[in-house]
């Protein structure tokens, strides 16, 4: 088959297979990561059988794969930072403070726990526990469209998983480049300088291209995007803290500019990030290794569950019970929606790869898949259960009748019960 026959076919499974599966509670985004996998595991066992062993296997370092995947994180990332409501979040500051002291609290004792328990250093510790702390807002923002939550818990989740990620992207930042105060400070500036001049470049496009290229603001915010998210990448914190912070700057520049963060523009960015985001995934299945999966992974995925899943729950139960003096059943259909992990891990075990390969054993890649795996996985199951329980309640109290409140007659004559209605 030629590459061209290659491509095809790949378009044609990412957007039909995960797609169909989709009913039986899978996401679709663990069907495209398994397909790499097993495109990654197919061509390593033909070599087994080759006297002549193929260096590449198909999309194994394709260029265009990889392209491909990088407008989806890059178009995910931006959609995540379009979402942002600043006012929203002024409105509920204070539950978002307690939420992002917890969080770090929580980080620092994960973090400490690495060091102590494995011997890690700190950077890698930290961007380890990064990695089974941070929900994947873009992945949690799509998914509970579709899960039984009301629109105040789907908004409680919104809010404390953007300002999670706020904080675990600040947190990236810094690890990635405090190994040299000198990176720091021009990591920094940088960074400092491409948030300072988004803005003017939004004001100069609404000014001089905008009213004469009608409808040319959907190619601008995926430009600025593309090339912010390469700058963050060449300073070291990948591609999603450029799209990132080009999302909050089209959130500032709303007034002078109001199609780039409309609501038309958030369907248009979704529809793209759709659409790529599922080669994403498949690069990243495309990316393991047999020792990715070795006995020693397996049990550290499972300690990592074990112990990280239900702090993690804890955490949302004791903020809901301190804010709302809630019931830890109904703070769960909170709590359970916020587990995946699956976009920040993927990400986050592609940077400890990339810098920090030498400093810790190959097992803790595979540890970190298996339980973003689980916690994907497990939620939509679990809430599709407690739906289906929770329909069938309803029904069933709906089903038995309710008389009506007495009348009481006027001069305190005795309630007329003769003719009871029903709901």
């Amino acid at each position: 088959m030629t590459p061209e026959l290659h491509h095809v076919l790949l378009l044609s499974i990412l957007f039909i297979l995960p797609k169909a599966l989709q009913k039986f509670g899978l996401p679709s985004a663990i069907t495209s990561f398994a397909l790499g996998a097993l495109c990654a595991f197919g061509h390593h066992a033909v070599n087994l059988f080759r006297d002549n062993p193929i260096a590449q296997g198909p999309f194994v370092g394709d260029p265009t794969v990889k392209a491909l995947g990088t407008f989806g994180i890059v178009a995910l990332f931006l959609y995540a930072g379009l979402e942002i409501d600043v006012d929203e979040l002024k409105k509920g500051a204070r539950t978002i403070a307690t939420h992002l002291v917890l969080r770090l609290m929580v980080l620092s004792g994960v973090s400490f726990a690495l060091v102590k328990l494995i011997g890690l250093p700190v950077r890698p510790a930290l961007v380890i526990a990064l990695a089974l702390l941070t929900p994947s807002t873009g992945f949690i923002i799509e998914s509970i469209n579709t899960l039984p939550l009301s629109d105040d818990e789907k908004y409680w989740i919104k809010t404390k998983a953007i300002s999670s990620e706020l904080v675990a992207l600040f947190v990236l930042f810094f690890v990635l480049n405090s190994d040299s105060p000198v990176r720091l400070g021009l990591s920094t500036l940088a960074l400092v300088a491409m948030i300072m001049l988004l803005p003017v470049a939004f004001r100069l496009f609404a000014r001089y291209v905008a009213p004469h290229a009608p409808k040319s603001e959907f190619a601008f915010l995926v430009m600025i995007a593309v090339v912010c998210a390469y700058i963050t990448k060449s300073l070291g914190v990948y591609y999603l803290v450029g799209a990132f912070v080009v999302g909050l700057a089209a959130q500032w520049c709303q007034r002078e500019l109001p199609a780039i963060a409309s609501h038309n523009m958030l369907h248009a960015i979704d529809l793209f990030a759709s659409f790529f985001i599922p080669f994403y995934f498949f690069k990243a299945g495309l990316s393991l290794q047999a020792s990715d999966f070795s006995f020693k992974a397996v049990l550290v995925g499972a300690l990592f569950l074990i112990a990280v899943i239900p702090l993690r729950l804890l955490i949302i139960l004791i903020q809901r019970r301190i804010a709302n003096q809630e019931l830890a059943q109904r703070s769960l259909r909170i709590a359970i929606p916020m587990l995946p992990t699956l976009v920040f891990t993927l990400v986050l075990s592609s940077i400890l790869r990339e810098q920090y390969e030498s400093q810790i054993d190959a097992f803790l890649f595979g540890g970190l898949l298996i339980y973003t795996l689980v916690n994907t996985i497990v939620p939509g199951f679990v809430m599709r259960g407690a739906a289906t329980d929770y329909e069938r309640d309803s029904l069933r109290l709906s089903t038995i009748p309710q008389a009506a409140p007495a009348t009481v007659h006027p001069d305190n004559a005795a309630p007329d019960t003769s003719s009871p209605t029903v709901k």
